[in-house]
């Protein structure tokens, strides 16, 4: 007898990868920071705006809408950490924090002199988020990705830009936005799953 032909194996499908936040902008520095801060090390400003400066003049940017405006936003919160009396060890999401406040501030002035002023949930972050994910998503589908991104709820399309854009661990997350953890992970899991809904943008590279 021939040998008998053996079933041919179907190809096993890709799992989607979840995207991976970008590593933090501190680095190992966070804790020589956070002690030259405590001990009122005149040249720890310089250091905390090597660190963070960039990065918050972008998270601000996205709630302010102008680069100058958010410019201004971070120069207040550098104040407003600098003369501080404590320090928390969890330092950037302490910091992301303040920034955020003061970016609700400026929008709730806003608010009050104009009466059509968005505020910060309709505030779209869709162009930022798309940045981190590219590389699930055929180029080609980025505007489409951009649309259902901009279609989440506020509240999770904060968290996907907190986790994914700024790189802040779920933990950050809570402290910056002053909820518990387990709220932050679910409302993470639920902007990905919407996401991944639309698996006709998802890449098979």
């Amino acid at each position: 007898m021939g040998d008998q032909q053996q079933p041919q194996q179907q190809p096993v499908p890709r799992p989607v990868p979840e995207p991976t936040p970008h590593p933090g902008p501190e680095g190992d520095l966070t804790p020589t920071l956070v002690g030259r801060l405590r001990a009122g090390d005149s040249a720890a400003g310089e250091l905390m705006e090597r660190l963070y400066r960039r990065d918050l003049t972008r998270f601000c940017a996205g709630y302010l809408g102008a680069v100058e405006q958010a410019e201004d936003a971070v120069q207040d919160v550098f104040c407003k950490v600098l003369a501080a009396e404590t320090v928390p060890d969890s330092f950037r999401a302490w910091i992301y924090r303040i920034a955020r406040n003061r970016c609700l501030d400026l929008l709730r002035g806003r608010a009050r002199r104009r009466d059509d002023q968005s505020l910060p949930s309709e505030n779209p972050v869709a162009d930022e988020l798309t940045g981190q994910l590219t590389r699930l998503v055929r180029k080609e589908l980025h505007s489409r990705l951009r649309q259902i991104v901009a279609g989440l709820p506020a509240s999770q399309r904060e968290i996907l830009r907190l986790r994914y854009v700024e790189g802040l661990s779920r933990q950050e997350i809570a402290g910056v936005l002053e909820i518990p953890e387990s709220i932050v992970k679910s409302r993470l899991f639920e902007g990905l799953e919407r996401l991944r809904q639309h698996t006709s943008l998802m890449s098979s590279d």
